[in-house]
């Protein structure tokens, strides 16, 4: 009797587990189908099998769980849907993964979602969400990643949020307001914080940044953080980042931050790669420290108020792009001549460095982008810049430097973009040596004292866009050679001493769209077809060229 009743009891619990599983079952299909009712477009067809008969474990962007046959994972990531997200997925009680990452979501973020107490992640960036953050979502305390970047949430940080929620790795939100609240610090196994162009306000946490010891990537760009004691002291939050000793990334652009650059940034690790700071207000020198920051392979604090540039930066042996542009620096750090095998690109525009542009510059082989355009630098072009075979991008204008453009400049033959000499007072021969350069697009040597002709070699940069030798003493007639360039969209020849007749071959130029040569010498008739058909002066002769 006794094995019979046992039995009984077996079977029943079988069959309640059967019908508890097929229920729960039903439950999620019914959720999903509500879901799919809120959608008002599906131009990717993505839930076009979303349907009873097809079984929800079949649907797609779906997976079940292996022993319980729930639904533990919906990703519809980047399907262009339109719609309202549901709050019945609140139903989806098993669920661990909510991916919905660039669509067309709009509406406020459903509070029901913190009945799924089970979630690990949820996705809701590039969407059109409305309203708060749901401060129900403190229980998920699951959750290790919560990404709601990129789209329109307005309000503050839930005060409790991170209260419950100790297990985040990954936060990145936008657009909120407030302050980052202490209970953050909770999070201590947080490895990426990203709340880049928000409106938070108060001072950067330095305490609560300090116990992040796991703590890979902060981006806090954009914001409008402050620094301690009322914006003067950088110190605090410097010294508190010493113990994240994984910090690969640190982006603290456009916050306006006041103070200096402490001694404690050679403290941070040696991780770290990716240093910005630019679009604030420090002032002073960059540190001797900065030579400790080893791994770096960016580093930028353009718009700044620095005046100072310690030699200890050619210590940075990994560096691969240095922008300092927009600040006060008056000497160029010729310590960056060691950095022969890293650094690509150097940005120092914009700044007040004065004397000659040193040799040393020719020792960095590698290096693609060079701009040190709108500077007080003299003397002349140096010739090791030719040793710079890589270049594509050489802006060295509005400065003071006289001379010659130095033949070695036939080793830039890699420029492919442009080549800015404008605005200085060079002068000499037009160098015909720019004829090599056959990959650049564009050519800028306006405003300074050249002369001579344009050689009819000019066709070898067949690449070229744009070419503006204006504002110089140029003699001469223009060569045949000028209609053998394809490419050509602008050129610029005025305010120059030319003479003869306009040839008829830029006519042929099918791209040109702008020509000047005006203020110049020129005789005989104007051309027609081409560009020449846009003339509104009716005349057929030349008389303001």
């Amino acid at each position: 009797m006794f094995i019979k009743i046992a039995i009984f009891i077996s079977l029943l619990q079988h069959f309640v587990t059967i019908f508890c599983h097929q229920y729960s079952l039903d439950t999620d299909t019914a959720a999903l189908l509500s879901f799919k009712s809120s959608i008002t477009s599906d131009p990717r067809s993505r839930l076009g099998d979303w349907n009873e008969g097809n079984g929800v474990c079949n649907f797609t962007g779906v997976k079940c769980g292996l022993k319980n046959r729930r639904v533990v994972y919906l990703n519809l990531n980047s399907s262009s849907l339109v719609g309202t997200i549901s709050p019945v997925l609140s139903n989806l009680t098993q669920l661990h993964y909510l991916l919905l990452v660039e669509n067309h979501f709009y509406g406020t973020i459903p509070s029901e979602l913190s009945s799924l107490r089970n979630l690990i992640e949820i996705k809701l960036s590039s969407n059109n969400l409305q309203g708060p953050i749901p401060g129900s979502f403190s229980v998920l305390s699951q959750l290790k990643l919560i990404l709601l970047n990129d789209n329109d949430l307005s309000g503050t940080i839930p005060p409790a949020f991170f209260a419950n929620c100790t297990l985040l790795k990954n936060i990145n939100f936008s657009q909120n307001l407030g302050e980052i609240p202490p209970s953050l610090g909770n999070a201590t196994e947080l490895l990426n914080l990203d709340v880049e162009n928000n409106t938070i306000t108060g001072e950067l946490p330095a305490e609560t940044f300090s116990k992040f010891h796991e703590l890979s990537y902060l981006h806090l760009s954009d914001t409008h953080m402050i620094s301690h004691d009322n914006n003067t002291n950088l110190e605090p939050f410097f010294s508190a980042l010493a113990n994240c000793s994984w910090l690969e990334e640190l982006k603290l652009a456009g916050l306006g931050l006041g103070g200096t650059l402490p001694s404690s940034i050679g403290e941070l690790t040696t991780n770290l790669r990716t240093f910005q700071l630019q679009e604030n207000r420090i002032q002073g020198s960059i540190p001797p420290q900065v030579g400790n920051m080893s791994g770096l392979t960016l580093l930028n604090l353009s718009s700044n108020f620095l005046t100072e540039i310690s030699a200890e930066i050619g210590k940075l042996s990994r560096l691969e792009q240095l922008a300092l542009s927009y600040n006060f620096f008056s000497e160029f750090p010729v310590a960056l001549g060691q950095l022969s095998f890293s650094l690509s690109s150097i940005d120092l525009s914009h700044n007040n460095l004065s004397g000659p542009i040193p040799e040393e510059i020719g020792n960095i082989s590698v290096l693609t982008y060079l701009f040190l355009n709108n500077n007080l630098l003299s003397g002349e072009i140096p010739p090791s810049i030719g040793r710079c075979t890589l270049l594509h991008k050489l802006d060295l204008s509005y400065n003071r430097l006289t001379g010659k453009v130095p033949p070695d400049i036939t080793g830039l033959r890699e420029m492919r973009r442009f080549l800015n000499l404008s605005h200085n007072q060079l002068e000499g021969m037009l160098p015909i040596e720019l004829s090599k350069l056959e990959n650049v697009e564009e050519i800028d040597l306006s405003c300074n004292r050249f002369n001579g002709t344009i050689f009819s070699q000019i066709s070898s940069c067949y690449a070229l866009k744009l070419v503006n030798f204006s504002n110089n003493s140029i003699q001469g007639v223009l060569p045949e050679s000028l209609g053998d360039l394809k490419s050509i969209a602008v050129i610029d020849f005025s305010a120059n001493e030319r003479s003869g007749p306009i040839p008829p071959s830029l006519k042929k130029i099918k791209t040109l769209t702008f020509l000047n040569l005006s203020s110049n010498n020129f005789n005989g008739m104007i051309p027609t077809d081409g560009i020449f058909d846009l003339l509104t002066n009716s005349s057929d002769r030349v008389k303001d060229f």
